[in-house]
């Protein structure tokens, strides 16, 4: 009789345990747009074959030019280098993070006295990856493999590592490197901004599902936060597929962007691929045997160097071009940008808009209220309180590095509407994608109230007087905006902010500026692609026929860093 009471007693604590388990999970129920784990539409998430080695593999210099790898080994001997430049800064959108070394035009200030940071906007991209899965170096990877195998290839001279080297990266997610960034970033800005954090509040931070995505998030708040983030941040991974509105990855319901009008960039960086390569070309062709070298080869050979080395820390593939060859491949890349995502793209303002009135709505402080279908945010989101704020001290959005830059053409900024040729290089550009979506970039705007009107001029003693920075009035609020740790001086592209010193806009007149952008874009219709420099503000030339058609047939689908183009 003891030994069956035990067992009904033993089976009730069992029964009650498990009931106990399922309301507890129950209680628990973490709605889908909060879903971090386990993850929804996370893409690819294949990782390399092999793992770096660099205490044994790494061939830079030593004894008296040794210089310690930090992690990267960066000293890599290039021809014409003559001042020792880092080329690692000339790879475009697959640069490591670095601050823009020369600005945008304007000096940085301080705060003038009495003058207050409210709040601060972060998008930010995610940080350094793999290549896509069935990107362009992945293919030359693959045939490269094969012509060493079969005999077709004899590799020699600074060709020679190719006898026995494979294709072995990951495909999409962060590599070490990129997590680094995202960490350091998440530092930084807890550094800089760390005191506007309520921290009787929990912030909400926007992010897509992809793997990276989501990573490049958590690794950042780890940052700002430290181990113990999720008490302090909900993450919101918006889904990234194809049909479904999310304003951080707007090219998917931007039909024309993913479309034979939308690749004038790629289209005018061929033409450039086969001017400043054609001497790297010839010579790596000469060591090639009975391989056929082409230029297509040499540009993956350009690309393989950034990917390969923020996945093992080196790569042999560098040192095969000179510095004007590493020069003319960051060029092509601000080609690509300017021309598939930018101001000379028909769908430049349309794959960012979204975000302009998301960030518009937070300014205002009410809820987005445009109706569902008229652009590619995520409505169903953005009505609620929730998943979309309204009073927070600190927003932190995380994007792809073509997505970035187009939500900057999208806000209209001018400075970066340069005509870029495709048979020689611009000089004294503004486009310098290295400089403005590099692995990890952030784009920050300030939020700034003023006891009354600051000066356009700022003063120039040490020992200037409240008088010295403002005019007379009453207190003012303006916007100050940052990309790569600098200051874009919004009064380039806006007449209406003037000419500061300091780059700011007042408020009013800045909403007023953003107010006349919505919507301002060419998602859909049957308008022709246009020819190279016809498109100069990121819509058609002409915008007839835009409630029409969808999207367009193309002949090969090539990918440009981090989404699809149709060729």
């Amino acid at each position: 009789m003891l030994f069956l009471l035990t067992l009904m007693t033993a089976a009730g604590l069992g029964n009650a345990a498990a009931l106990d388990k399922k309301q507890a999970a129950s209680s628990s129920v973490v709605p889908q747009y909060f879903q971090t784990s386990p993850q929804i539409y996370p893409g690819p998430t294949k990782t390399a074959a092999i793992a770096p080695f660099l205490a044994q593999t790494n061939p830079a210099p030593i004894g008296t030019l040794y210089s310690p790898n930090q992690p990267l080994e960066t000293a890599v001997p290039i021809s014409g280098n003559t001042n020792n430049s880092n080329i690692f800064q000339l790879m475009g959108q697959l640069s490591s993070y670095f601050p823009n070394p020369v600005g945008f035009g304007v000096n940085e200030y301080a705060l003038p006295p009495g003058a207050n940071i409210t709040t601060a906007h972060l998008l930010s991209r995610h940080g350094a990856r793999y290549p896509t899965g069935d990107s362009s170096v992945s293919s030359f990877g693959s045939k490269i493999y094969n012509v060493t195998r079969n005999g077709t290839a004899t590799w020699t001279g600074a060709l020679s590592f190719l006898n026995t080297w494979s294709y072995t990266l990951g495909a999409e997610i962060l590599v070490a490197r990129g997590r680094q960034e995202l960490f350091d970033s998440g530092v930084l800005f807890y550094y800089n901004y760390g005191h506007l954090y309520n921290t009787l509040t929990k912030l909400v931070s926007r992010t897509t599902t992809q793997d990276r995505m989501l990573k490049s998030a958590e690794y950042f708040m780890a940052g700002f936060f430290g181990f113990e983030w999720p008490q302090n941040v909900t993450l919101e991974p918006i889904i990234e597929q194809p049909y479904f509105n999310n304003s951080l990855a707007g090219y998917f319901q931007c039909n024309n962007s993913n479309n034979y009008r939308s690749t004038a960039g790629n289209n005018a960086s061929l033409v450039w691929e086969n001017i400043y390569l054609k001497n790297a070309t010839q010579r790596l062709r000469a060591l090639s045997g009975n391989y056929n070298w082409t230029v297509a080869d040499s540009y993956n050979a350009q690309t393989l160097c950034p990917y390969e080395t923020v996945a093992y820390g080196f790569s042999n593939w560098c040192s095969l071009f000179t510095y004007d060859e590493w020069q003319g491949f960051e060029y092509s890349i601000d080609l690509q940008f300017q021309g598939n995502d930018g101001f000379l793209s028909p769908t430049g303002r349309g794959v960012g808009i979204g975000f302009v009135e998301e960030f518009y709505a937070r300014l205002q402080g009410h809820l987005y209220n445009l109706p569902p279908g008229s652009t590619n945010v995520n409505t169903t989101l953005d009505q609620m309180n929730n998943t979309f704020p309204l009073n927070q001290s600190l927003y932190m959005d995380f994007s792809h590095d073509t997505n970035i830059y187009s939500i900057l053409t999208a806000f209209g900024l001018q400075q970066f509407s340069d005509k870029l040729s495709n048979s020689s290089i611009t000089p004294n550009r503004n486009v310098t994608i290295s400089h403005l979506t590099p692995f990890g970039a952030r784009v920050v705007w300030e939020q700034i109230t003023t006891p009354q009107p600051v000066k356009a001029q700022r003063p120039k003693n040490s020992n200037a007087t409240m008088a010295d920075f403002y005019n007379p009035g009453n207190r003012t609020s303006y916007i100050h905006m940052t990309i790569s740790q600098r200051t874009v001086p919004l009064g380039f592209s806006y007449p209406e902010c003037g000419q500061r010193d300091d780059g700011w806009c007042e408020m009013g007149a800045f909403m007023n500026i953003l107010s006349g952008l919505l919507q301002q874009a060419s998602c859909f219709g049957n308008y022709p692609a246009a020819s190279w420099l016809n498109v100069t503000n990121g819509v058609p030339v002409t915008k007839r026929h835009l409630l029409g058609g969808g999207m367009g047939s193309g002949l090969e689908r090539r990918r440009n860093s981090d989404m699809w183009y149709d060729l």
